[in-house]
């Protein structure tokens, strides 16, 4: 018998007044990125300056990343961290 579990990861919202270095949005919004990082591993980012078309295009190139087959994966190892599968 299984457990099916639903995670809710953060969801951000990048406001461009926010993304001006030093203020006390960005810290706030530094914040928020690294405790998402730190918790979940990711994190969704709602920024309204993404259109629907580029989010939509990189979401389908992910999917075939992830459905390439683990034994073509395997193929591609190495010895130093975060490179290869």
């Amino acid at each position: 018998m299984g457990v099916q579990v639903e995670i809710e990861f953060p969801i951000i919202e990048f406001r461009p007044s926010d993304l001006k270095r030093g203020t006390d949005g960005w810290h706030r919004l530094c914040k928020r990125v690294r405790e998402a990082c730190e918790t979940f591993g990711c994190f969704e980012v709602v920024y309204e300056k993404i259109s629907a078309k580029a989010r939509e295009e990189t979401f389908g190139l992910m999917k075939e990343l992830v459905e390439v087959p683990v034994e073509r994966k395997q193929k591609n190892a190495s010895p130093m961290p975060y490179h290869g599968w």
